[in-house]
């Protein structure tokens, strides 16, 4: 099975940019959005042979996540069951027969790390809500986790030490988070790779000059290792300051 996690910054402008085009392009079994910043209503973008669920924020123009997929699922749930998480639209779970899907929009720590306490209660609760899931069935967890994992992961580590997405305390929340039970499918294959991203700031050219970080991840419980058959992150598809990312499992 084809997953692909894509941040789409918005899913009306990506619409305009091309977004239909590289759906049918890269042909998954399930397609997980983030960041769609949409409401209820305001968008029918329906493909024949998939089913989508949305999980909208209530503040309008911001968050929000999607999924569409070819495989009907057992069941549905939205958020991580906490309250004061689950008004911002961030998380879908599919139940599959064989495994659960989890597409989540992590929240970003914000300029001067406004938000880096919300975002470490977030990282806990999130990380226990895996490890529920886990505990029944093999977990495949997707989507923007806004945290560039290790120096390898971002274009200009030195400088981005205390920024937004490479602290140490977000940093060490993901290391925790993978040693919990879970593999990063990407570095699974490709543990040297330098200079691939997922993200490019609008500022500076950065997209040009190859300027980014990795933060956009495929997850998989360690138990899946086997069934890894492959890894991509599509730096050829624009629509958005993010970039598709892709895992095949044989599931």
């Amino acid at each position: 099975m084809k997953f692909i996690s894509w941040n789409v910054n918005g899913l009306r402008a990506c619409k305009d940019k091309g977004f239909a085009e590289a759906f049918r392009s890269l042909d998954a079994d399930f397609f997980c959005l983030q960041e769609t910043k949409m409401q209820a209503g305001q968008l029918d973008l329906a493909f024949e042979g998939y089913e989508s669920y949305w999980n909208y924020a209530e503040k309008k123009g911001y968050s929000g996540t999607a999924v569409y997929t070819r495989h009907q699922p057992l069941a549905v749930t939205y958020g991580i069951g906490r309250e004061e998480h689950d008004k911002e639209g961030r998380v879908i779970t599919l139940e599959m027969p064989g495994f659960y899907l989890v597409t989540v929009y992590t929240p970003n720590s914000q300029d001067e790390l406004r938000r880096l306490d919300y975002r470490m209660t977030w990282e806990d609760d999130f990380r226990a809500y895996l490890l529920s899931l886990n505990a029944k069935k093999p977990v495949v967890a997707c989507g923007d986790l806004n945290v560039a994992h290790k120096e390898i992961d971002l274009k200009n580590p030195k400088t981005n030490r205390r920024n937004a997405g490479f602290t140490d305390e977000e940093r060490a929340k993901f290391t925790t988070l993978l040693e919990s039970g879970f593999t990063d499918t990407f570095r699974y294959f490709y543990p040297e790779q330098k200079d691939i991203y997922s993200w490019w700031s609008y500022r500076f050219r950065a997209r040009e000059k190859n300027a980014g970080w990795r933060i956009d991840y495929f997850l998989a419980s360690d138990s899946l290792r086997p069934l890894l058959r492959g890894a991509k992150i599509h730096t050829e598809i624009y629509g958005s300051d993010h970039c598709p990312v892709e895992v095949e499992i044989d599931l």
